[in-house]
């Protein structure tokens, strides 16, 4: 899934592509993504608008317009795509050989970009306003920007009374952060995931918050490194295994003390740890 370092890399990608293109033409092929829009809704808000700013909040990638903005959650197996006209779009989109899947396609001024999402799991939305967009005013603190202090983020610790692991993954707190990041940033500060995290005194958070911008940041330039290919339908983000230090480790030695890496569940999700040196 998409986090805050993967959608990022998209968004810098992105922003010099379709800054001040001209959306031409919309086209819906499978309109589960756009739900509960209808297609004639969603093709009339978005045609004839220019795209003003590429934008990224937590794990949301949002593309402002000169009326209203497009909302873009990739959730587990979302991505762009980019096709050289719309000529080439209705050549490959869904195509039975050599097909490309293809959810809904923005015909810009120049080129086209697609959203794809075989699973169907992800959002596309397109809102009247920035002011209405209701995901962007749930959404906490970004987790890259100035305001995300080790400060902030011991007095939101101390207000919550659930598992340190919890904490991290509620968005409405800090935005961005998903489970890869949360399981690697714990590691990093030696913290158990199942520790209250309203009991993390001040230097325990000072810990975390190195740990989780320095998680973040290594992740970003694998990101980067190299950038996201939208011309490519089978790319993906290379190298982010080698960084990694316990998730998916199930068994493997900790890469710190030796003994074996363990996975829990949380939430109905899998945490990787070391209960030998977090805690």
């Amino acid at each position: 899934m998409p986090e805050l370092p993967e959608v990022e890399a998209i968004a810098r990608t992105l922003r010099p592509i379709v800054w001040r293109r001209r959306i031409r033409c919309v086209h819906v092929f499978h309109s589960v993504l756009i739900r509960p829009q209808s297609v004639g809704d969603f093709r009339d808000l978005a045609r004839g608008a220019k795209i003003r700013e590429v934008q990224r909040v937590g794990k949301y990638l949002f593309l402002k317009l000169d009326r209203g903005m497009i909302e873009v959650h990739f959730r587990f197996d979302g991505q762009l795509l980019l096709f050289r006209d719309v000529s080439e779009l209705l050549a490959r989109a869904n195509a039975n050989r050599d097909g490309v899947h293809v959810d809904v396609a923005f015909e810009l001024d120049k080129g086209v970009l697609g959203i794809a999402d075989p699973r169907h799991l992800g959002r596309v939305h397109l809102w009247r306003s920035e002011e209405e967009c209701r995901p962007l005013k749930s959404l906490g603190i970004d987790a890259l920007s100035k305001r995300f202090t080790a400060r902030a983020l011991h007095q939101k610790l101390s207000r919550y009374k659930r598992p340190l692991k919890d904490f991290l993954l509620d968005q409405t707190k800090f935005a961005g952060i998903g489970n890869i990041y949360s399981c690697e940033a714990l590691w990093h500060a030696r913290l158990d995931p199942r520790r209250c995290a309203h009991s993390l005194d001040q230097r325990e958070a000072r810990k975390l918050h190195k740990a989780i911008v320095s998680v973040l940041g290594r992740a970003l330039e694998c990101c980067l490194d190299p950038s996201p290919e939208f011309r490519d339908p089978h790319w993906w983000f290379q190298g982010l295994e080698g960084i990694l230090r316990v998730y998916q480790r199930n068994g493997l030695p900790c890469r710190r003390c030796g003994e074996p890496v363990q996975r829990i569940e949380q939430g109905g999700r899998s945490t990787y740890c070391c209960f030998e040196c977090q805690i």
